[in-house]
């Protein structure tokens, strides 16, 4: 019986760690799609907003690099 009750507590125990991780990870991952959120918004806020010069900014492909 003692055998029983240990091998239930180690399985108690093992699932309690394992649970814990399992909440560590998930909380990461909301920490990344929240931070994920906040770059994408301020990406489409840039893009939406006027550039320098004539209000307009040029396409990244319009863009010719600076060595022509």
């Amino acid at each position: 019986m003692h055998e029983q009750i240990k091998t239930l507590e180690e399985k108690v125990a093992y699932l309690e760690r394992h649970q814990t991780e399992q909440d560590k990870a998930m909380l990461e991952l909301v920490e990344d799609v929240v931070r994920l959120r906040r770059e994408l918004r301020a990406l489409r806020d840039r893009q939406e907003s006027p550039g320098p010069g004539d209000g307009t900014a040029p396409a990244p492909i319009e863009e010719r690099p600076p060595h022509y």
